[in-house]
């Protein structure tokens, strides 16, 4: 079988196309056949929402199997793309940080609970919340890949340093094998001299682990979200 590569999209700012990344790779994976799952450790579940999933109040969510309350085969939830399944996130997650304070081993607490079950697939893509806690630090245990969504925007690149700064402290100290393979640029406008000047400054920070494809504005990515599916149902000839 091929070996699984598991992939945590991270960013500490908002609002830059990390939850429409892990959405639309894993969709298209999934459309080449691959079985893909996706984990939302964000507690505002746009991911799940992205699926038109919604947990609140169900006690569905990565909360419950991280918490001890619910077993993964009982969160685990398939969505509306074949092959591709999702552990749902809701707004309770943002109370395991504290919740979990004082618990032993908690940087590797949701890998304790999911290691089992991920060799069942090809890709495991995590979507985590826009901070470098502790949410983070356990998506960063289970990961042996970072991808960076990067908009080419004046702040993009700052915070960056202040990743690549927590992303060699978990490779020395909790995951030996995790590396950074691949920046993907955002929300580019080919039309500025301000977003091909950032551009330049992003290959010129990472070199060769940019991808040749930059991801343009386009609304039809948006109203994918709105509508609860991947671009490759909702617009499937569109530049997104």
């Amino acid at each position: 079988m091929t070996k699984m590569r598991s992939i945590a999209f991270i960013n500490q700012k908002g609002g830059v196309g990390k939850t429409t990344s892990t959405a639309n790779v894993g969709a298209c994976l999934a459309s080449f056949g691959k079985k893909v799952l996706l984990i939302d450790l964000d507690p505002q579940a746009n991911l799940s929402i992205h699926f038109g999933i919604n947990v609140q109040g169900k006690d569905l969510s990565v909360y419950e199997i991280m918490s001890g309350k619910k077993t993964v085969s009982e969160v685990l939830t398939k969505t509306n793309i074949s092959g591709l399944d999702i552990i749902p996130s809701d707004i309770d997650l943002a109370s395991a940080e504290v919740e979990l304070v004082n618990t032993v081993g908690r940087e590797t607490i949701v890998k304790f609970y999911l290691e089992k079950m991920l060799a069942d697939y090809e890709y495991v893509l995590i979507d985590c919340p826009p901070s470098l806690g502790l949410l983070t630090l356990n998506a960063l245990t289970v990961a042996n890949e970072i991808f960076v969504p990067l908009q080419t925007e004046f702040f993009a690149l700052q915070g960056v340093s202040k990743l690549i700064q927590t992303f060699d402290v978990i490779k020395k100290r909790l995951n030996s094998s995790l590396e950074i393979t691949g920046i993907i640029v955002c929300m580019y406008d080919s039309r500025t001299k301000l977003g091909q000047a950032v551009l330049d400054k992003i290959k010129e920070y990472f070199a060769d682990k940019v991808f040749v494809t930059n991801i343009r504005k386009n609304i039809k990515l948006s109203e994918a979200t709105s509508h609860g599916v991947p671009i490759t149902v909702y617009a499937p000839e569109s530049n997104g």
